[in-house]
């Protein structure tokens, strides 16, 4: 059975991952959330609470959420949002133990067109084939059948895009879930970049496949977003 130390340390590496995901500019106001599910409850997962700026989030603010959206830890509100799509994540995707999810520019302004990534470079390939689409918006996430729409559109991959609505990640740790988001974030600048001024060209399919293979790799994942944490949240502590 995980000890208590080991939970304080996930709850710890939830609020880094917040941090650094509003470091880059990825938050807008009150929007987006990302969970991870909790080591001595598997039923259950934490979460940011609704209406509190993600560069303020502390461990001491998150909130554990149980079966049908109950509150079982933390003080703070539940975005209304937050059980009908992470929920319905953590519950059905036991693979995948951590989900991110905010309002990025490049990647609501990206999820606008209504596609896919294309493989254009190296660091898009990480993507390849592991995203969905989740092809229609209607408003604010409020229904379970919605998030179950959207577990759907990711089949067994990592991410999806919401159209009209932004990009959504899962991964085996918490590092690997944003470390994804903040790749997909610049991808979806890259391309959107690339197309302003012509056509890229795409990276043939097998030689993404393999690419993809070696980049998302978990320990290369963990690396890449640990690094990216220490050079941009702690050496400014």
């Amino acid at each position: 059975m995980p000890d208590r130390d080991e939970r304080q340390a996930l709850r710890q590496t939830l609020v880094e991952g917040i941090h650094l995901l509003a470091a880059l500019g990825y938050s807008e106001g009150i929007a987006g959330h990302v969970s991870v599910r909790d080591p001595e409850r598997p039923d259950a997962y934490w979460v940011n609470p609704f209406g509190l700026d993600f560069h303020q989030v502390t461990v001491d603010d998150l909130l554990l959420v149980g079966g049908e959206g109950t509150v079982l830890e933390g003080s703070g509100e539940l975005n209304p949002s937050v059980d009908p799509l992470h929920g319905e994540l953590h519950r059905n995707r036991p693979d995948l133990a951590a989900f991110a999810h905010t309002h990025s520019m490049y990647g609501k302004t990206w999820s606008s067109l209504g596609r896919l990534l294309d493989p254009i470079t190296q660091d898009a390939c990480v993507v390849y084939r592991r995203h969905g689409l989740y092809d229609r918006f209607t408003g604010l996430v409020n229904a379970r059948q919605e998030g179950k729409e959207v577990i759907e559109a990711m089949g067994d991959g990592t991410a999806v895009i919401m159209q009209n609505h932004g990009f959504l990640t899962g991964g085996r740790t918490i590092g690997e879930a944003v470390w994804l988001f903040i790749v997909m974030e610049r991808c979806a600048q890259s391309q959107l970049m690339a197309e302003a001024v012509g056509t890229p060209r795409l990276i043939p399919h097998e030689i993404a496949l393999d690419t993809a293979r070696a980049l998302a790799k978990l320990e290369f994942t963990e690396k890449q977003y640990r690094n990216l944490y220490e050079t941009t949240c702690a050496r400014g502590a």
